[in-house]
C-alpha cells in the first residue's frame, strides 16, 4: 500500500475511534438499540439471471497445447451462458509483441473488463497497467503479471500444490515399502511453474523417509519430448516404484515409451487433467493410476469474475461487496475411485 493511502487509512481509523469513544461517553441510549441490518445483507451477488450488459475482452496465447485449447473453449462456453455478455476474443499468439498489440486493440475498443492469460506475465505487465489506468479492470488469468497494480483480480492454478499433492499420493501408496524409489518427468525447466511443481513434489516426499527420488528429466509439454525423455529415464533406471509426470500431454508420449519397453512394475501419476489420462485411469489397464488437476475451468471462472466485476457485484456465497483480489484453485487428485466426477472437465 502507498504510504499516503496508509496514512489516510490510519487517520480515518483514528477519527472513527474518537467518534465512537465520544458517543460512548455521552449517549444515554441503551447498547444495541438500533435496528441496523448486518452489512452482508446489502451485498449484491452475481447469479445466473441476466443483468447489466458487459463486454469482456479475452486475450490468451496460441492454443498449441491441449490445456491452452481447453482454456479458450471454457471461456467461450461460459460467455455463451450469459445473454448479456459479449465476448471479444483475440486470436491467440505466443509472440508477446503481437499479444500486447491485441490487448491494446481491446483497450481502444473500450471493453468493460479484460481477461488476460499472458504468453509471458512479465512482458505483458505494462499493457495490464495501461488497461487499469484506462479504467478497464483486468482479470489476470494464471500466468501472473510482475506487478499487482496491473490487475484487479488474479485467478490461477497452484503449481506448488500440484507437486505437493502428487508427492503425497505417491507417498501414501509407497509408505509401507522399504527403500522405495521414485523418478520425475518434469516440464520445461525454464518456466517458474516447473520449478514450483518440483519443489512441491520434493517437499511432499520429505514426509516419507522410506522414499528417495533417484532421477529427474525435463521435457517440454509435447508428446514427442515426453516419449524421448521417458525412454532415457527407463534406460537409466531399470527399477523404480513410481513416476510423476508433470503434464498429461507429454504423458501420452511417456506411456508410449513405457509400453515399448514392456514396463509394468511401477505406478504413474500424471498432471493437468487431460481426458485421455482420465480414460486410462478409469480403464485401469496401464501404469497410470492418477492425475493431479491444473483445471482449465479457471477460464470459465475468470469469465464469471469479469461479469461480476462489470456488473459491480460480488460473488455468491461471500459476504463482501467486491470480488476477491486473488483466487488460487485446488489441484485435486483424480483416481479410479473419483474419476467419474471429473471426466466432464477432462480436456482433449
Amino acid at each position: 500500500m502507498p504510504e499516503t493511502s496508509r496514512r489516510h487509512l490510519l487517520l480515518g481509523g483514528a477519527a472513527v475511534s474518537a467518534g465512537a469513544l465520544l458517543t460512548a461517553c455521552t449517549s444515554n441510549e441503551p447498547k444495541n438499540s438500533g435496528n441496523t441490518a448486518p452489512a452482508a445483507s446489502a451485498a449484491p451477488a452475481a447469479d445466473d439471471k441476466p443483468g447489466t450488459p458487459v463486454t469482456i475482452g479475452f486475450a490468451g496465447p496460441q492454443a498449441d497445447h491441449g490445456w491452452l485449447n481447453a482454456i479458450n473453449q471454457n471461456a467461450k462456453a461460459r460467455a455463451k451462458k450469459y445473454a448479456e455478455v459479449t465476448l471479444e476474443i483475440t486470436e491467440g499468439s505466443n509472440d508477446t509483441a503481437i499479444q500486447i498489440g491485441q490487448v491494446q486493440t481491446l483497450i481502444n475498443k473500450k471493453v468493460d473488463v479484460l481477461v488476460i492469460l499472458p504468453a509471458d506475465g512479465k512482458a505483458l505487465t505494462q499493457v495490464g497497467l495501461q488497461a487499469m489506468k484506462a479504467g478497464i479492470p483486468v482479470i489476470n488469468l494464471d500466468r501472473i503479471f510482475a506487478s499487482p497494480q496491473a490487475y484487479r483480480c488474479w485467478i490461477g492454478g497452484d503449481n506448488y500444490g500440484m507437486g505437493l499433492n502428487a508427492g503425497n499420493f505417491i507417498g501414501e501408496q509407497l509408505k509401507d515399502k522399504p527403500n522405495a524409489t521414485v523418478i520425475e518427468l518434469a516440464g520445461m525447466d525454464s518456466l517458474e511453474l516447473t520449478k514450483q511443481r518440483t519443489q512441491g513434489f520434493d517437499d511432499a516426499l520429505k514426509n516419507y523417509p522410506n522414499i528417495r527420488k533417484v532421477a529427474r528429466q525435463a521435457a517440454d509439454f509435447t508428446v514427442e519430448s515426453g516419449q524421448a525423455k521417458m525412454a532415457q529415464l527407463l534406460q537409466a533406471q531399470p527399477k523404480f516404484d513410481a513416476l510423476w509426470n508433470h503434464d498429461d500431454d507429454q504423458g501420452v508420449g511417456a506411456l508410449r515409451a513405457i509400453a515399448q519397453a514392456g514396463r509394468k512394475d511401477f505406478l504413474m501419476v500424471g498432471g493437468a487433467g487431460a481426458r485421455s489420462a482420465m480414460d486410462a485411469i478409469k480403464a485401469d489397464s496401464s501404469v497410470l493410476k492418477a492425475t493431479v488437476l491444473y483445471p482449465p475451468t479457471m477460464a470459465a471462472s475468470a469469465i464469471d469474475l469479469a461479469r461480476a466485476l462489470g456488473q459491480k457485484k460480488g460473488i455468491g456465497g461471500m459476504a463482501e461487496l467486491e470480488i476477491p483480489a486473488s483466487l488460487t484453485l485446488y489441484s485435486a487428485v483424480v483416481t479410479k475411485e473419483n474419476v467419474d466426477e471429473y471426466l466432464p472437465t477432462g480436456f482433449n
